[in-house]
């Protein structure tokens, strides 16, 4: 293990613990809500990064979102199932499992194409649950209390407490289990896809199953960010899930966190929950125009994302860089 990843492990590890640490001791509910809503659509960006690091922009990841949300909602109402240690992995295989048999068909495209193809299936699926009345149509339906090791509160801050500490571990997990991905072999390809195709193919790799293999990972941690956002919310509707707004604030917070580390998302996520509340307080009738002048800003002054300017802020040289293109992850050697 190299010194750059060990203090991305470590980096990880403090700041996970330190937010679960003030989200329980010093945080009032409001932000604390807040912040598991921004862990929730993290989760959903950490895919969107991998996709991004390969090339790939989806623009209609929220068909994965709300598949993971529903399916939440549909153990607990249809089959009583409430357990979260069952309820959240069944959400990100499901979706995974869509995003597997979609794969063969989206691997195939690039560019405007593949965001656009993404984009048409999620908005099928927001057309058959607006349809479906058995799915609450349009005003959906509420999802049944969560319950851990068959345990359950009607305590609405110790719910909360709960479900926060439950985002924090595995947005911890998930981060790290990303990290050394990206670090691997295999996660290399990612910004070897990007690149050069031809070569990646030259090189006895096939770029078809590459893409396919993030795609899945992309889609089943998408899943699990719609699961733990319709615990958060305790409600799913096919307009908070799945339409193609949904889609739109994930690459918005890809855009504004950056492709520089699997930290990036979580605190991009929760940058752009906290502006979107703000502005809407300060401005309800024009909320949107403070979010798009924002986004023109990091794309004008940080293209890199805010992760950029942290590295910066931190002096770190090779901002705004993923670390898996970073010389000492990918061969174990030192910066000059």
């Amino acid at each position: 293990m190299t010194h750059s990843m060990d203090r991305t492990l470590v980096g990880l590890t403090v700041g996970f613990a330190v937010v679960a640490l003030l989200g329980v001791f010093v945080l009032p509910d409001w932000l604390l809500s807040q912040t598991l809503i921004a862990f929730s659509r993290a989760l959903a960006v950490v895919g969107l990064l991998v996709l991004w690091r390969t090339g790939l922009v989806s623009f209609g990841h929220a068909l994965y979102f709300g598949l993971g949300a529903y399916t939440v909602a549909m153990l607990g109402r249809e089959l009583g199932i409430t357990e979260v240690l069952i309820t959240l992995p069944a959400a990100a295989v499901f979706s995974a499992l869509v995003g597997f048999g979609l794969g063969f068909i989206i691997r195939k495209y690039r560019e405007i194409f593949f965001a656009m193809l993404n984009l048409a299936f999620s908005m099928v699926l927001f057309g058959i649950l607006v349809k479906t009345e058995s799915l609450g149509s349009t005003d959906g339906f509420s999802v049944e209390q969560p319950t851990i090791f068959g345990l359950g509160t009607d305590d609405a801050s110790v719910k909360l407490i709960a479900l926060f500490l439950g985002v924090c571990a595995v947005g911890w997990l998930v981060a790290v289990l990303v990290h050394r991905y990206l670090g691997s072999v295999l996660g290399s390809l990612t910004t070897a896809v990007r690149d050069n195709e031809i070569r990646v193919e030259y090189l006895g790799y096939s770029v078809a199953e590459a893409i396919h293999g993030k795609y899945v990972m992309s889609a089943a941690l998408t899943g699990l960010g719609g699961g733990f956002m319709a615990l958060a919310l305790g409600q799913v509707d096919p307009e908070s899930m799945v339409n193609w707004t949904v889609s739109g604030e994930l690459v918005f917070i890809t855009i504004l966190s950056g492709p520089g580390s699997v930290a990036a998302p979580f605190i991009g996520s929760l940058i752009f929950e906290l502006l979107r509340t703000y502005a809407y307080e300060l401005v309800p009738y024009a909320w949107q125009l403070i979010v798009g002048a924002t986004l023109l800003l990091i794309i004008f002054f940080l293209p890199g994302g805010v992760w950029s300017l942290i590295s910066r802020l931190t002096g770190r040289r090779d901002a705004g860089r993923p670390e898996s293109s970073r010389p000492e992850s990918s061969r174990g050697e030192a910066n000059p």
